[in-house]
């Protein structure tokens, strides 16, 4: 397909001509768009724009909220006042936002994804999640509406803002890549069909936490350190930004895996990253690409939600390497050269 289609003629081809529910889908997909591009003019500014890294409070969860967080939520919250949602769940607010009730949508959102980066001029973004609301929803202000199995999923992506501003998104029909024309204030799709390459030879993890990683991690990670003279027999490069979606872009274009695991550090017992509005929302744009996420036990997308900021272990990436992962938790029998090994119990058991 011709790169250059619009992103609103390709949500009118995939959505607005489907069920009333998929077409309100398309209505808050572009709103997240809208808001996506005032985000991106403040990002570019830089200091131009104010402080915006500075601190300006702390959530009820110990995040650190910073200028550039709280203008990029209002910022969407503002542009989803005109899309068919009920309800907004941000990273930002402690409950979720009533926006109009009996609305056929429920949004997640991480309004500013890296913020630890704002002031050293890497990327960062947003992440979003649409779902339906459920019919026994009842009152929208409830949390119901968000504790759906990631597979429910309407559509799902993240906004980069880097040297390019890009929007990747699934709408269930595979993952497309949109990058913004700044002369016309428009997004063209630029990559029709992302495939995660299965196999990898990259991995990204914060290293400096080794000490605090249960066994099976350090020895994984161990593994591909010692490259083509330890059991994989292959030399693995390294990465980490400190940004979930600079990592996920990196690794929808080139393959690549991305290790977020649990540790023994005090709040980080059971992970560290959001369900539904980080990991489920990167599960279904890998999942679509060809790859895949875990929490290290079971697929990203299969969990039930219990709360709207649930933490989870997360891992997503190519596909062999997310599966090898897996089993150096779940099965290390099946992993010859390490199962005499694994005794401890698994990080990613939740």
């Amino acid at each position: 397909m011709a790169h250059g289609i619009k992103l609103e003629d390709h949500l009118e081809r995939h959505l607005k001509g489907s069920d009333a529910v998929r077409a309100a889908a398309a209505q808050a997909i572009l709103a997240i768009a809208r808001a996506g591009c005032s985000i991106a003019d403040l990002v570019g500014a830089g200091p131009l724009a104010g402080p915006l890294a500075a601190v300006r409070g702390e959530s009820n969860f110990g995040d650190t909220q910073k200028e550039l967080d709280l203008k990029a939520d209002a910022l969407m919250i503002e542009a989803l006042r005109s899309a068919p949602v009920a309800v907004v769940g941000s990273e930002e607010m402690d409950e979720p936002l009533v926006l109009s009730p009996g609305a056929p949508l429920a949004v997640a959102i991480d309004p500013l994804d890296g913020s630890s980066n704002i002031d050293t001029n890497a990327p960062i973004g947003t992440i979003f999640s649409v779902l339906p609301m459920p019919q026994d929803a009842g009152d929208a202000s409830s949390f119901s509406a968000f504790l759906q199995r990631g597979r429910h999923q309407l559509a799902a992506g993240f906004l980069i803002y880097g040297a390019q501003t890009a929007l990747v998104l699934t709408v269930g029909e595979g993952t497309q890549i949109f990058t913004l024309d700044r002369s016309r204030g428009n997004f063209l799709l630029t990559t029709h069909e992302v495939r995660v390459p299965e196999e990898t030879r990259e991995y990204a993890i914060n290293g400096s936490n080794r000490r605090h990683w249960d066994e099976a991690i350090q020895l994984y990670v161990r593994d591909c350190e010692q490259g083509r003279d330890g059991p994989r027999g292959i030399d693995f490069n390294t990465r980490w930004i400190a940004s979930m979606v600079a990592e996920a872009f990196r690794i929808l274009m080139r393959g690549g895996v991305y290790l977020y695991p649990r540790d023994a550090r005090q709040g980080y017992g059971q992970g560290r990253l959001r369900l539904i509005y980080e990991a489920n929302p990167i599960a279904f744009l890998m999942e679509q690409a060809g790859g895949a996420a875990t929490n290290g036990a079971k697929p990203i997308l299969e969990i039930l939600p219990t709360s709207l900021h649930q933490r989870v272990p997360l891992v997503f990436g190519s596909r062999e390497e997310v599966r090898r992962i897996v089993r150096y938790h779940t099965d290390p029998s099946s992993l010859a050269e390490r199962s005499p090994l694994f005794g401890k119990r698994s990080l990613f058991r939740v």
